[in-house]
């Protein structure tokens, strides 16, 4: 497996501004936003993509989509509302394979989002 971008932020050989960090997971504003609002949130546990989340165990999974409502809920998004976008594999536009959960919000939403 080769080295990410995700795995350069964690491991300090590539600065990120964090607007949450704890145990388990980094988020930080997309650096390509695609609406007012965009955090990335990644584990510090490297998965490579959602479809490998299965060789995680419950604690560990749960763990991720807790801190994910957490940073959701500390960036005020609760009220309006918020997307989160979980993309796996090419043909759904992941960019970089680490697993990630995308928030977005500061907007109303189109459905269907592709």
């Amino acid at each position: 497996m080769s080295k990410t971008i995700f795995d350069k932020f964690l491991s300090g050989e590539v600065p990120v501004d964090p607007i949450f960090e704890n145990d388990d997971v980094l988020a930080f504003h997309d650096i390509n936003p695609q609406a007012p609002l965009h955090v990335l949130v990644i584990p510090k546990s490297k998965v490579e993509r959602f479809a490998r989340l299965c060789e995680w165990d419950d604690a560990q999974a749960g763990r991720f989509f807790k801190a994910v409502s957490e940073v959701a809920r500390n960036l005020g998004l609760e009220e309006k509302g918020y997307r989160i976008v979980l993309n796996n594999g090419f043909h759904a536009g992941e960019e970089v394979e680490y697993l990630h959960a995308h928030i977005l919000g500061g907007r109303k939403m189109s459905w269907p989002p592709g």
